[in-house]
């Protein structure tokens, strides 16, 4: 893939990102995007009708791409949690928690109609500032 001094990219193992032509996660600058990031590891789904589970699994992998960059937990400033039921957000929220409680990065949950792969209850996205 190319890559500019200002712009770099890395892949992981999701069979979406050939599929849709992404990047797991993209550095520009001093900011880190992690894209949405599903509880898979290759194409195993973890976590089948665990809320908290999978979260968990979909937070590691999005903190996977970031270690990628030199990087971790106390450089995330926003996430993102999709979920699919409200019923869900307790359950989020405390892997959300166990990740990121001593960081207190902005958040944003939002309850959507579904995934590409209806197993799925939660995907996340991170944000990560170098300088943090």
């Amino acid at each position: 893939m190319t890559q500019t001094p200002a712009v770099r990219r890395v892949q992981s193992d999701s069979p979406w990102e050939e599929q849709f032509g992404f990047a797991r996660g993209v550095e520009a600058g001093d900011r880190v995007l992690v894209g949405g990031t599903m509880p898979f590891v290759g194409t195993t789904l973890y976590g089948e009708g665990d809320p908290y589970e999978q979260a968990k699994t979909a937070f590691s992998n999005a903190l996977a791409a970031l270690k990628e960059f030199g990087l971790g937990a106390g450089s995330v400033v926003r996430t993102r949690m999709y979920l699919t039921h409200t019923r869900d957000v307790d359950a989020v929220a405390r892997a959300h928690k166990e990740f990121f409680d001593a960081v207190r990065p902005a958040a944003t949950v939002v309850v959507v109609s579904g995934f590409v792969d209806s197993r799925v209850l939660v995907e996340v996205e991170l944000e990560a500032f170098r300088g943090a």
